[in-house]
């Protein structure tokens, strides 16, 4: 077990590290931000800030010295110049790092445990996207095999012609056939050092534009009629990746059962509701669980709890969304409202 009073070192300095950085505070301990941005809004609730590029392995050493565990709250780092750190340090490890920044190993890995993603192909070339096109059929969605994110990195096909204006050159990407579903949701859960899991209840998230606009728990009974088999999945899943911290996985709820989109191996923006809406937040037990602390319960703190991002200006509204006594409000600090950026979120507890 890490006492109280150790630095968790985190790496990325986005909200994500902000809102762990304050979980971690509150059970004792410092946080220690790495980041290449140097405007980072996790460093300004932290007690250290190393910036520096993922690839300054030099860096990456000294910031590992300072620490006595390591966590990241963005996949999309570079896994060799981590090699760095010992890997007896990080939690999740690497392996669940490599799985999840790349969209053809995590559904290939999911595959082989037995879960169903979407219909898939490599592309990487021209006659791959044809004949991806020819099997698989349209509608889909081309994506960059990693680092792309709300919205980014994504072409939607619906046609073959449409086809024609992906840019191939020096991508790595896939072909997803596309998912005739009902609902989307997630599955978030914790694990422990020692095995133990928590779940959180699942959310049914909708997204605008590719960008989560709200989640709400509890979901709608389809979603609830084929959580326990998503639950199976996410649990084969973080077990066979010897999962330390909190894990995400995102579904479609279809009339066959649910499909697995992806994965994101840290804290994710449709558990944000967990702070005021369970007895343990996921951002406290990601803490919980990589400093070896006994997790907490999960449980709702009132029938159903709403969450809502706010998205660019819309976090201009802050006091009027405070005049609802219900409204719980998170602004993370960001300079400039521009489009498509998560400035914050509100969520909303409904006791009636």
């Amino acid at each position: 077990m890490i006492e109280p009073g150790a630095t968790i070192g985190i790496l990325g300095g986005g909200q994500l590290g902000r809102m762990l950085s304050m979980a971690a505070a509150q059970l004792g301990y410092r946080c220690h931000i790495y980041a290449p941005e140097r405007d980072s809004i996790a460093a300004e609730v932290s007690a250290a800030f190393t910036c520096a590029d993922w690839t300054d392995t030099d860096a990456l050493a000294r910031f590992a010295q300072d620490c006595d565990v390591i966590t990241l709250e963005f996949e999309n780092i570079p896994v060799a110049p981590l090699r760095a750190i010992p890997e007896s340090m990080l939690a999740p490890n690497l392996l669940a790092l490599e799985v999840a920044q790349d969209r053809l190993k995590e559904k290939r890995f999911v595959e082989d445990l037995g879960g169903r993603p979407a219909p898939f192909a490599a592309v990487d070339s021209r006659e791959d996207l044809e004949q991806a096109l020819e099997r698989i059929g349209t509608p889909g969605i081309v994506k960059t095999t990693r680092d792309g994110y709300d919205g980014k990195g994504q072409w939607r096909i619906s046609s073959v012609h449409e086809a024609q204006g992906v840019p191939l050159a020096g991508q790595q990407l896939v072909y997803e056939g596309f998912v005739q579903f009902d609902a989307e949701f997630s599955v978030i859960l914790a694990r422990g050092q020692d095995g133990e899991i928590r779940f959180w209840d699942s959310a049914e998230n909708v997204h605008e534009d590719g960008i989560l606009a709200r989640s709400t728990v509890p979901a709608c009974p389809l979603v609830l009629d084929q959580l326990e088999t998503a639950r199976m999945i996410a649990t084969d899943v973080s077990d066979a990746l010897g999962y330390v911290g909190v894990l995400t996985l995102e579904f479609f709820a279809t009339a066959d059962g649910p499909v697995f989109n992806e994965m994101a191996p840290r804290v994710h923006n449709s558990g944000h509701w967990s702070i005021e809406g369970a007895l343990t937040s996921q951002f406290e037990n990601h803490i919980r669980a990589i400093c070896g602390l006994p997790l907490g319960d999960t449980a709702l703190t009132a029938p159903r709890v709403e969450m809502r991002n706010l998205i660019g200006k819309e976090a201009l509204k802050g006091p009027a969304i405070l005049a609802d006594p219900a409204n719980h409000l998170h602004l993370y600090g960001k300079a400039e409202a521009r489009k498509g950026r998560k400035m914050g979120h509100v969520t909303r507890l409904v006791r009636d």
